[in-house]
């Protein structure tokens, strides 16, 4: 019987490691490469133009080298469902291959392919590589249900045989057994777009800083592994202003589109690690964001509303505000926020931000600043992000917007110190906002407390060169926390209340931020950092999509050259509690989760959105205040202290905390004997791991909201 096989690239496009063009290949007379595209649907889509560039370019790539092995790639116009039906017909196809895809759309739009297969008589061959694991496998042995805490998925992963191992990049051997004949018209029938038909401007696009194909993929992972070193001992080499733009060893771009196999990636790194390190086993840490990216795909496999709000059983539901003039000046790089404004430009332009970059704007838009929901954030970022994952994406939207997986809404991102922290001398801002290049390290961050004589010696007045601050950093932000902190208080099972009552004031001695010495940083080809310790005092963490970290997003996330780390310093400026103000009113939200649980809760109405007040002009993004200036909620600067005098305080807090908000019966006594055992660890505890008692508790609440919502 003559075997005609089509192999059809989607997101895997490349030849090695590429288990369902094998199966094409395994004993098949002919064997054509077909990837459909719907130039309509190009138009019509929410991506950009250096996005649809990375995959033209990816494809002619790959078309590249399928020549090199006698054969071609055939760029078919149309939809799926309407082209398979002329395509079966027309070659005879008897067998159709393709990679699995774990996403909800990609399920329900190949389930309806294979169906019509089989009415045409054609076998269906599905293979999975782009995940290292069969994410049904770890839901199955989570009882059924995906983990949302990170470090519930680390121990299911742990439990798992490793992934299976790369299969080699196909030969021409291989291609010679069941060659296929090439129509001399083929480029006129079956030839790659350029991004004018495609419907895009080209006139002034500057070259692609990130180019496409397995080729480039395999070349940058040769460079990221050159770079062993930090593979063997697991440096973490600080943030600074190199590791914010680009770098030649990034890798997520790749992975999202499929042109380098997680899978090989995976294998290289710990091969590499066993070899310097005399045969040790690696860590998981050593994987970092590659965790990340599976993490959020098993949370988005079976949820088909991952990437919303509304009927997202996961996410908690927040009464955004509607504000299109400043989501358009977020997006935009608008804000009057140097730092904020350089990281959306730098995305715009290249199509890719260091994942602490990520961080930053999407606090700034959510909860930090701009109270904007996070959905709108993650289709800008769907738009221009490179490695932009529907799966990493959402998820590390929702996880930086405290909308699901992460809870500790009180850290918040300072868009003046936090920057500062990262680039003290302000470089990356005059590379991407050049009209600010002559101001002076002193005021590049903040340019509207710069004198008048400054700011024109600089040629850029604010307000008439360069935009104002769009909004009070420190008064919207405080007002954000007291929203946030109500929307969680409707949450009956929510029992990370104790850690609001902990959160030190001004009058306490505060937890100490990393010093430069001792700070975790992320930077471009970082070591994997296990995220368990992502979450550092006074900044919240997640993966981002770029991620594939050394990085996502974000995902995000899920980038290994920013990827395989995921733990930035902490902020210049943390915002505190004392107790609700009477000056903002109860929060509307219609929460998926019962409120009956407390009768308290649930016989006292949710009565309206918070009103926001009107923000003053800064004269400081992150000003000290006065105890006395917010009965709701104080700005406290921390301050480098000795490590046991942090101790002291963490647990002279949690003790407070638990007097407010103590669990009930042995497991309250339970995890007061656990932090009490994790206090007593003597000094050569290191400060990081003091944080994951925090950790432990949000990751308990996580375990509940999932539960409950469930």
């Amino acid at each position: 019987m003559v075997v005609n096989s089509v192999h059809w690239f989607r997101k895997g496009l490349r030849l090695h490691d590429n288990p369902a063009l094998q199966e094409a290949l395994n004993g098949a007379d002919t064997v054509r490469c077909v990837y459909i595209l719907d130039p309509w649907f190009a138009g019509a889509a929410n991506v950009g133009i250096n996005r649809w560039r990375f995959l033209l370019e990816a494809l002619e790539d790959l078309d590249s080298s399928l020549k090199k092995l006698n054969s071609r790639l055939f760029v078919i116009r149309g939809q799926p469902t309407d082209v398979f039906p002329r395509l079966f017909k027309e070659w005879k196809v008897t067998r159709l291959t393709f990679e699995y895809d774990p996403e909800p759309y990609g399920k329900e739009r190949d389930g309806a392919i294979i169906k019509m297969a089989q009415e045409f008589g054609v076998e269906t061959i599905v293979r999975n590589s782009h995940t290292l694991y069969n994410l049904d496998r770890i839901i199955e042995m989570n009882n059924n249900s995906p983990p949302l805490t990170f470090k519930r998925f680390q121990t299911i992963v742990s439990r798992l045989e490793l992934p299976r191992r790369p299969l080699l990049p196909i030969t021409q051997q291989q291609m010679e057994k069941c060659h296929t004949k090439i129509a001399d018209n083929h480029d006129q029938l079956y030839s790659i777009p350029s991004l004018e038909e495609l419907g895009f401007r080209t006139e002034g696009l500057p070259p692609a800083v990130w180019r496409g194909g397995e080729s480039e993929a395999l070349d940058r992972l040769n460079k990221h592994l050159d770079k062993k070193v930090w593979v063997a001992n697991l440096e973490h080499p600080r943030v600074n202003t190199c590791s914010l733009y680009a770098s030649p060893t990034g890798l997520s771009p790749y992975l999202r589109f499929g042109c380098l196999s997680c899978r090989v990636l995976y294998y290289n790194l710990r091969e590499l690690y066993m070899k310097l390190r005399k045969r040790c086993s690696p860590p998981l840490s050593l994987f970092g964001q590659l965790l990340w990216r599976e993490f959020f795909y098993t949370a988005a496999t079976n949820n088909p509303n991952f990437d919303r709000m509304e009927g997202n059983p996961i996410c908690v539901q927040i009464p955004w505000d509607q504000n299109p003039e400043a989501l358009a000046k977020w997006a935009e790089g608008r804000t009057g926020f140097p730092w904020i404004d350089a990281i959306m430009t730098q995305l715009r332009q290249e199509g890719w931000i260091h994942h602490l970059a990520r961080h930053a704007v999407a606090c700034f838009l959510t909860r930090g600043d701009l109270w904007i929901s996070w959905e709108s954030g993650m289709k800008v970022f769907e738009e221009l992000l490179l490695d932009a994952d529907w799966s990493v994406n959402a998820g590390s939207w929702m996880w930086l917007s405290c909308s699901a997986f992460f809870q500790q809404f009180f850290h918040c991102y300072c868009p003046v110190g936090f920057g500062r922290r990262t680039d003290p001398s302000g470089d990356y801002i005059r590379r991407y906002i050049p009209i600010l290049k002559d101001y002076p390290n002193r005021y590049i961050y903040e340019p509207w407390n710069a004198p008048e004589l400054v700011q024109k010696a600089a040629n850029c007045v604010v307000g008439v060169d360069y935009p104002k601050p769009m909004i009070n950093h420190a008064e919207g932000s405080r007002l954000n926390i007291e929203r946030m902190k109500q929307v969680y208080q409707q949450l009956s099972h929510y029992r990370g209340l104790s850690l609001l009552a902990s959160v030190p004031t001004i009058q306490e001695e505060a937890e100490p931020p990393m010093t430069d010495e001792s700070q975790t940083s992320s930077g471009p080809d970082s070591p994997p950092r296990d995220p368990v310790d992502n979450e550092a005092a006074g900044c919240s963490t997640a993966p981002d999509s770029s991620t594939v970290c050394a990085s996502s997003t974000f995902a995000l996330h899920p980038d290994l050259e920013d990827t395989l780390n995921c733990r930035p310093f902490q902020t210049p400026c943390t915002y505190s509690h004392t107790q609700a103000s009477a000056a903002v009113t109860s929060t509307s939200a219609n929460h998926p989760l019962s409120l009956a649980a407390s009768p308290s809760l649930a016989s006292t109405p949710i009565q309206g959105t918070l009103s926001r007040s009107k923000p003053s002009s800064p004269s400081s993004s992150c000003p000290t205040l006065s105890s006395s200036s917010s009965p709701a909620m104080t700005l406290v600067q921390t301050f480098p202290k000795r490590k046991s005098l942090a101790r002291k305080v963490r647990r002279s807090q949690r003790q407070r905390g638990r007097q407010i908000c103590t669990p009930s019966g042995r497991e309250g006594e339970r995890r007061a004997e656990e932090e009490e055992r994790e206090d007593t660890g003597g000094d050569k505890r290191m400060e990081e791991d003091v944080e994951q008692d925090e950790e432990r508790m949000e990751e308990e609440t996580s375990e509940k909201l999932a539960g409950l919502q469930q």
